[in-house]
């Protein structure tokens, strides 16, 4: 046997294992060193479930963040409209966290895994309940928007009721993902939230052109919920300077503009308004917030339910995923499903928050 037998790559594992489990930290350092950048030994895992990410510091003092990605989700060319998106919010000052240019390219291949490496910055949770935070994200929300408006996505794929809600749900009940007890129930009431979602032009696809004068869809981050965004208060020395910097572009896609703005709203709907008020007066100071979109923020709410669902389901063959969603899979979990969506349903009955 030799003393270095070769990697098995994601398409050699036998029936049954899963693609991370051959990503070992040596596989990492290794992946590094193919780039250039030499580890000290001293690695990281960080949360996140998609794909897998590791700090490494390197032996010239330095910390860099390499971002493994889950192979099949993207194809190259979309993985790379991500890391253009980023370098075009830097470009424009946006504080962006985007992949550092190695060897002339973002994205790299080791092992069967493409991956990308990352300057590390710090930062901590923004404090959503003040007034200010939540502005000054706004602005940057504006400027980010205002650069994802310059040009289409050529490859990403759009966010609308096909991709987040039709889809997910048509494979959910193919694959039988949904108990027996509770399976009319949900189809049901999914089916119910789709055609109502449907009725908004700019989330129905090709719909789209019947509106006379529709809402404007442009490249957003995506996910835009407090967990991706860091906070470096005033006065604390910082690489990329005070206030919000935006993580993990993987989702980004094109849609409307409220899709960045409603997941970081909480609480009943006074604090809801307050905090949407407090947003698109920063928002307003860069660029122009349409309010019809407003009424978009319980149908893209659905549709995120829906399309988690089926996220989950995916991704259950990844030993990660049963171990920190236990939960998922029950009858008692796909009730709560049920109850949510009768909840979303009368939500979209409602009036819009008014800003």
């Amino acid at each position: 046997m030799p003393d270095n037998p070769p990697m098995a790559s994601p398409s050699e594992l036998p029936p049954g294992n899963h693609v991370f489990e051959i990503l070992s930290y040596d596989l990492v350092l290794d992946a590094l060193q193919s780039v250039g950048l030499l580890g000290d030994g001293r690695i990281t895992a960080l949360s996140s479930y998609e794909n897998r990410v590791y700090q490494i510091h390197l032996e010239d003092g330095t910390a860099v963040v390499a971002k493994f990605y889950r192979p099949g989700r993207w194809s190259d060319a979309q993985i790379l409209e991500e890391h253009a998106f980023s370098h075009e919010l830097m470009q424009a000052e946006v504080p962006a966290i985007g992949p550092l240019l190695l060897h002339g390219q973002t994205l790299h291949h080791f092992g069967g895994f493409p991956f990308s490496v990352s300057p590390r910055r710090g930062g901590r949770p923004p404090e959503l309940d003040d007034g200010e935070v939540l502005e000054w994200i706004g602005r940057f929300l504006a400027r980010i928007h205002t650069v994802g408006a310059a040009r289409p996505f050529e490859s990403r794929p759009a966010l609308n009721v096909q991709s987040f809600g039709v889809e997910p749900r048509d494979w959910l009940l193919t694959h039988e993902q949904v108990p027996l007890d509770v399976q009319s129930a949900w189809e049901k009431l999914s089916q119910q939230a789709i055609d109502t979602i449907s009725n908004y032009a700019c989330l129905a696809g090709d719909k789209a052109g019947d509106d006379r004068d529709p809402i404007r869809t442009l490249r957003l981050h995506g996910d835009c919920h407090p967990g991706n965004i860091l906070w470096t208060p005033t006065g604390v020395p910082a690489a990329a300077g005070p206030g919000p910097h935006f993580v993990d572009l993987d989702d980004a896609r094109t849609g409307p503009a409220v899709q960045d703005l409603w997941m970081l709203l909480s609480g009943d709907r006074q604090q809801r308004t307050r905090q949407l008020g407090a947003l698109v007066d920063g928002y307003e100071q860069f660029r122009a917030f349409d309010r019809r979109e407003l009424v978009l923020i319980e149908p893209l709410r659905t549709l995120r339910l829906i399309h988690y669902s089926a996220w989950l389901a995916r991704r259950w063959h990844d030993p990660i995923f049963p171990i920190n969603f236990p939960w998922f899979g029950s009858s008692d979990y796909w009730q709560g499903q049920v109850q949510m969506l009768e909840e979303q349903l009368e939500a979209m009955t409602e009036e819009p928050l008014v800003v």
